[in-house]
């Protein structure tokens, strides 16, 4: 193994490349699983609580890959829990598919969460140990490849269900992917934690550190709260059930469109901040768009907007959360892992508790106070990083 070294220069090496092309193996995954849910109830004809359930369960499995990353990361190599957690999630994947029944693909569900975060935790420590200060380049690079999927998974998905091999067919195709990345770069060094983490990795988390993991939290549930509740404000609209669930892909392009522009942005240093503010910004625009519209054209473009101010928030909220870590780089992106599958499986509850006693309007208020939250804690933890950094 190679340990990481400071570099002027940005270089797109193979740990890099294996690390772009697994975040966006496991991310179609991510997004087409919830599609995948909604056609397996239809042949199954179990409830929409049970439907929940399945994405409450995909939550709890990436709560607890978070809570044990930091333990397993320091006793594992990187290569090693790179590939047998991405062995877990492809065995997941599979009961998924060829389970026969609710308990099994129930477990599945879990599964892949758990499997699936901690690979996603383990790639985003491959890019951190690898660039360095450079990591929100790196990591606003890889989701690029995320917002392909999230455009291309759905409609994948409803092509095969409709074709005669079925639905199922589509959740191999990332299973072939790794298979052939495992060939390739399975005997591919991979960039070791620092040093520093030995030294300072048995301390707490910074202040700072931990107002950039609820930042990076929060900027997740902006996303989930639209993947589960857009469609269903978008009936109010006169769209149909099919044309409401077709118009969220103009969310998913906003994200791939969104995730472009910051990957330029970001090859100059020193931009992260001012583009997660103009992120936000776009978000909370995008959303008053999509929310007060009441008619389709504007509340979808609304969703299109919104979806380009998203795209960078996740990729760059998780850079500020490592840069913050002083050294504890692996410990930090347990925690953030941890508490953003607690928010993803609370923050659309919210949402429809409050829809179910208040209408559907009223409860994506949810929306503007997570995006002032984001603005809030982002203005906080860089005052917290500065405060910090003169004392020392």
């Amino acid at each position: 193994m190679y340990r990481y070294t400071a570099k002027a220069d940005f270089v797109r090496d193979a740990p890099t490349v294996l690390s772009y092309a697994a975040l966006a193996a496991y991310t179609f995954w991510l997004y087409a699983f919830g599609p995948a849910v909604t056609l397996l109830r239809d042949e199954l004809g179990f409830s929409y609580t049970l439907v929940g359930f399945y994405s409450v369960l995909w939550s709890v499995g990436a709560a607890l890959a978070g809570a044990g990353f930091a333990w397993v990361a320091g006793r594992l190599a990187r290569r090693a829990l790179l590939w047998c957690s991405a062995l877990v999630t492809v065995a997941g994947a599979g009961l998924f598919t060829l389970g026969t029944g609710v308990p099994a693909t129930l477990l599945a569900a879990g599964l892949m969460g758990l499997a699936g975060t901690t690979m996603l935790a383990v790639l985003q420590a491959i890019l951190s140990d690898r660039h360095g200060s450079q990591r929100d380049r790196a990591l606003t690079e890889a989701n690029i490849g995320a917002g392909a999927s999230a455009v291309v998974a759905p409609l994948v998905l409803g092509a095969l269900a409709a074709a005669v091999v079925g639905w199922r067919a589509a959740f191999a195709l990332p299973a072939i992917v790794l298979a052939v990345l495992y060939v390739r770069f399975r005997r591919q060094p991979l960039p070791a934690p620092p040093a520093r983490h030995v030294v300072a990795g048995a301390g707490g988390l910074p202040a700072a550190c931990w107002l950039f993991i609820v930042l990076t939290a929060c900027s997740v549930a902006i996303e989930f709260c639209i993947v589960y509740f857009g469609p269903q404000l978008l009936l109010g609209t006169g769209l149909s059930a099919a044309a409401a669930g077709t118009a969220l892909g103009a969310n998913y392009l906003g994200i791939l469109i969104g995730r472009l522009l910051g990957a330029r942005i970001t090859r100059r240093p020193g931009r992260s901040v001012a583009l997660l503010y103009a992120s936000l910004a776009i978000t909370g625009a995008g959303f008053a768009l999509f929310w007060l519209a009441g008619r389709p054209a504007p509340a979808i473009l609304g969703l299109f907007v919104c979806g380009a101010g998203i795209a960078n928030l996740y990729p760059l909220a998780i850079a500020l959360t490592l840069d913050a870590a002083d050294g504890r780089e692996d410990r930090a992106n347990a925690r953030s892992q941890l508490v953003i599958g607690l928010v993803s499986a609370a923050s659309p509850y919210v949402i429809g508790t409050l829809a179910d006693r208040y209408g559907l309007a009223v409860g994506f208020a949810l929306e503007p106070v997570l995006i002032g939250a984001c603005a809030l804690l982002l203005w906080t933890g860089l005052r917290a990083t500065a405060a910090s950094t003169s004392s020392t």
